[in-house]
């Protein structure tokens, strides 16, 4: 045994970013040295330049280095006493662990933005499934790259992307394309992927388990898989035995498992200073109701109740509702009746906060929809599907919630006379 095999990479053509994705549906993103990028990006001086990140005391552990500093051997879990001796000229940082979790927040949003159907591991990886993503944004590697660029153009950090059927295989694939790589692993070359890896490249393989399988000469997972279950037995036990047999040819049946099942969608903004300009409130509504609507679409949900949150500057809350005749999920709907719902309540205070929510969640698919009389078929709901697609693609900036929705109040003389 232990057969010698070059180790699949990226620039291999089998599994570059042209190799067939047809039958990968599943991404695994993970951030490059997302902590030390992280300060990088705020302090762009440091940029080439060997940085660490982890606790700077006698019993520091690192939590993240930059490449700079791994080609001197700088791992995280090493202790900083370790790190600097070995990078004695690297800058070492203490982590920041608000700045950390905002770029992940704005990381998990581009995610989102692309299909519901994402299970983050922590603030600097996630799963996704992006099955039925792709009649909006094309195969499986087209939406890598796609979010590859995004993480690049809106939060100047890169992230490797491996695609495979499975997730264990999705995430042995950005662990190879590293750093700032794409590497697409179709279901017909999981083996020829899988096979040359050391053993401890399998989940749940450490550093005893390897030793353990190696004294069987076991050193790949080639090897592994050709061996006998009742080696492997005797190797790691009986339960591992089973759970690496299946690993090592490639069987990995868990799908993607978002964080959780929303029982409503919303969304508020606390104003910097108390408002009582109603055309001020107005836009905060509509850029609102727009949010809650991408998040509708995304999720795949349409809901009948749509609530609007009201807090004045004494900070009493006040709360209306209405349920529609039939689920929405487009923005215009929702706007249409929470500016009716605020304009009928009248507050007649200062505002500190206004929200918007939709509850009574169900299924888009089979809902029925809103018809009126003499409407064209392709509308709102349409142009707002069209309005997600841009933005996953550039940004969602690139479209604002009124430019789409046409901000005017009906209440408003468009054409006031001349004086």
């Amino acid at each position: 045994m232990g057969r010698s095999q070059s180790l699949p990479r990226g620039d291999d053509p089998r599994f570059g970013p042209d190799a067939d994705d047809s039958a990968s549906p599943i991404l695994h993103v993970d951030m490059d040295a997302f902590f030390a990028a992280v300060e990088v990006r705020r302090r762009p001086e440091l940029r080439g330049r060997p940085v660490v990140v982890g606790g700077v005391g006698p019993r520091g552990v690192v939590s993240s280095a930059s490449y700079e500093a791994r080609r001197y051997g700088v791992r995280s879990a090493m202790p900083t006493s370790q790190a600097r001796a070995r990078c004695p000229h690297a800058v070492y940082l203490p982590p920041d662990f608000p700045a950390y979790t905002a770029a992940s927040r704005a990381v998990m949003q581009i995610f989102r933005d692309v299909t519901p159907l994402v299970e983050p591991l922590s603030l600097d990886e996630a799963f996704l499934d992006v099955t039925g993503a792709r009649r909006l944004f094309g195969s499986p590697a087209t939406i890598a790259r796609l979010i590859r660029r995004r993480v690049a153009d809106e939060q100047a950090l890169t992230c490797s992307v491996g695609v495979a059927p499975t997730k264990f295989v999705a995430k042995l694939g950005s662990t190879r394309a590293k750093p700032d790589g794409l590497l697409v692993v179709p279901p017909g070359q999981v083996l020829d992927f899988l096979h040359p890896l050391p053993v401890n490249a399998l989940w749940g393989v450490g550093e005893r388990a390897a030793e353990a399988l190696r004294r069987f000469g076991l050193a790949t997972v080639g090897d592994l898989a050709e061996a006998p279950v009742g080696m492997l037995r005797r190797a790691v036990g009986a339960a591992s035995a089973a759970h690496l047999h299946e690993l090592a040819w490639g069987r990995d049946p868990r799908g993607v498992s978002p964080e959780h099942v929303d029982k409503s969608i919303g969304a508020e903004v606390t104003f910097d200073v108390d408002v009582a300009d109603p055309v001020e409130i107005r836009r905060a509504l509509l850029a609102l109701s727009a949010k809650v609507g991408v998040r509708l679409r995304g999720s795949g949900q349409v809901g009948r109740t749509v609530s609007l949150k009201v807090r004045l500057a004494d900070f009493r809350t006040v709360s209306r509702s209405r349920t529609l005749d039939v689920p929405t999920d487009t923005a215009r709907e929702m706007f249409d009746t929470v500016w009716a719902l605020y304009t009928a309540l009248d507050p007649g205070e200062r505002i500190r906060l206004v929200g918007v929510r939709v509850e009574g969640l169900a299924p888009a698919q089979g809902a029925p929809r809103q018809l009126t009389l003499g409407a064209p078929e392709r509308g709102w709901r349409e142009a707002e599907a069209a309005a997600d697609a841009a933005a996953a693609r550039f940004g969602r900036s690139v479209i604002g919630p009124a430019s789409l929705m046409g901000d005017r109040d009906p209440r408003r003389n468009e054409n006031p006379p001349r004086p």
